[in-house]
């Protein structure tokens, strides 16, 4: 069989596949699809068939005589940041190893109408399910209603009927960081906060807030980034001009690389001066100067979760899962140290 197709250059089809493994094309089509009824021995045989000829199952033929797609769409925005990559090969991981390939629609806006396109776009190829991996502080009527009829989940996203969430508890985020900076024995801490729109931005800089609150300090005026480097830098050249800032909380390790650079070269010394927090723990973050202290969030495992929520989600939409909750950890490293003495 194997030389005949050789010779004949012919990509190898089901029929090969049944005829070298001894069964039926449709017992082929059940070992494929782990259909229960097929035993331990014909699944094996099929699958050392498939190794041997290189068989390549079609998607939509698979489709067609299933009825299912095997997709699932995730809704990303377009970005280079460490985060999404690590989350979205989490995902990915995670459906292949359930047999579903992965659809990606990006948006360029956090408009509910710009969301609701991407899902009516990945609606279009027939996905069984939906992942929000963008930060969606409000739906929408559109949202919704594709919600409603296609499992979505999202990811640090908003609570809505129609959508169940996998998110990293960001208060514990900010509190984790303001009180181990808090902790050192600085008298309040500055924070370098997210955009406004994003979901976590705003839950680090509500817990920010309410542990100062809680321990009786001031909180300083918010100084914003845009998660980029060059912001975080343009944020440490304005704290540098003013003597009494000794510690600073920055929302992503990203801008937290910017601030310090700013620090080093207007002649503030980290940790000696101004200790520094970032959150995210990128694989960059060890190899900072000075290693940068941060708050760990396991984004591989965030993209796994999303992925075997939504599935069970498929699996049975009847059924209203709890939001999945992952807590973050402190990494302590060189950029954080006591409080400069007065």
């Amino acid at each position: 069989m194997s030389n005949e197709r050789a010779t004949t250059g012919r990509t190898p089809d089901m029929g090969d596949v049944a005829a070298l493994a001894g069964v039926s094309k449709q017992t082929v089509s059940r070992a494929l699809s782990n259909h229960p009824n097929v035993t331990a021995r014909t699944r094996a045989k099929v699958e050392a068939a498939v190794s041997q000829l290189g068989y390549r199952r079609n998607a939509a033929a698979s489709m067609l005589s299933s009825g299912r797609s095997r997709t699932i769409g995730v809704v990303s925005m377009p970005t280079l940041n460490f985060s999404s990559a690590v989350i979205g090969y989490g995902m990915e991981r995670a459906a292949r190893a359930a047999g579903y390939s992965v659809s990606v629609a990006t948006t360029t806006s956090l408009a509910p109408e710009s969301i609701a396109d991407s899902m009516s776009r990945l609606a279009e190829q027939a996905v069984e399910g939906i992942v929000l991996a963008v930060p969606v502080i409000a739906g929408s009527a559109a949202t919704e209603e594709i919600s409603r009829r296609i499992p979505t989940v999202t990811i640090d996203g908003s609570r809505s009927a129609s959508t169940q969430v996998v998110a990293v508890d960001q208060f514990a985020v900010g509190r984790l960081a303001t009180e181990h900076l808090l902790e050192l024995g600085h008298e309040t801490v500055w924070h370098v906060a997210g955009p406004a729109e994003w979901v976590e931005a705003g839950e680090r800089e509500t817990a920010w807030h309410a542990v100062l609150t809680e321990a009786g300090r001031e909180a300083p005026p918010i100084v914003r980034g845009d998660w980029s480097p060059e912001s975080g830098y343009q944020a440490g050249l304005l704290l540098t001009r003013m003597p009494e800032v000794t510690a600073v909380f920055v929302a992503s390790d990203e801008m937290a690389f910017g601030l310090i650079r700013a620090l080093h070269e207007q002649g503030r010394r980290v940790p000696h001066d101004v200790s520094v927090v970032g959150v995210d723990d990128i694989a960059l973050a060890a190899y900072c100067s000075p290693a940068l202290t941060t708050v760990a969030q396991p984004f591989e495992e965030i993209g796994r979760l999303a992925v075997d929520h939504l599935l069970d989600y498929i699996a049975d939409p009847a059924t209203t899962p709890d939001p999945t909750t992952v807590s973050p950890s402190l990494v302590v490293r060189g950029s954080t140290a006591p409080a400069p003495s007065a």
